[in-house]
């Protein structure tokens, strides 16, 4: 059979907790920094940055999404490139792996101007960056650590490559991160119709 129909939405609540608990434990293991924001959605299409502060007395302010890019075919030998092959030749024939592109967006707060037009202090600029430095490696770590095991099915685990890990903003008050990463779906035959009742 071809993929399952919820295969993409499990994938993606299965990324959104991984992140969410190593957000939670490194806030536990190191002074100052915050935990998951009380605001971790799956989201359809483009991240709209919604929350960077704590406007609705929120323990934890920011925003963390996950959200897909893109989906292609790809092959087992050749995963992640794209597989150029011509479909509709034999039935119901999936490509061997489904590829999913991830980003995994995680937004904070930003040091901003002060009402007196002011610049943000040295001090506060400092505080953010180390806060979205330990965020980077908190989020690659949890992916890298994590992303194998949500497949227990799969003998070998989940098969994924990591992509580019960027910083976003700072913009309207919010600063943070975009993590693609790229996950195999395996895909399976479907069954010929001499197999079929």
């Amino acid at each position: 059979m071809a993929l399952s129909t919820t295969a993409i939405a499990e994938l993606t609540e299965s990324v959104l907790g991984c992140v969410c608990a190593a957000l939670a434990k490194t806030a536990v293991e190191v002074p100052g920094q915050p935990g998951c924001p009380d605001r971790a959605c799956i989201v359809p299409g483009t991240v709209a940055w919604d929350s960077c502060d704590d406007p609705c007395g929120e323990e934890t302010g920011g925003q963390l999404s996950v959200s897909v890019a893109r989906i292609y075919g790809s092959t087992n030998d050749g995963f992640p490139v794209e597989a150029r092959t011509v479909q509709g030749v034999r039935g119901c024939t999936p490509p061997p792996v489904t590829a999913v592109e991830l980003l995994v967006t995680l937004l904070r707060c930003a040091p901003t101007f002060t009402e007196q037009g002011c610049p943000p202090a040295c001090d506060e600029l400092t505080t953010a960056a180390r806060i979205l430095h330990t965020d980077m490696v908190t989020v690659s770590n949890a992916l890298l650590c994590c992303l194998p095991a949500t497949a227990p099915q799969l003998r070998r685990g989940r098969r994924f490559v990591m992509g580019v890990q960027k910083t976003i903003g700072p913009e309207g008050g919010c600063v943070g991160l975009e993590q693609r990463v790229t996950v195999a779906l395996p895909g399976c035959a479907c069954p010929s119709e001499e197999m079929s009742p």
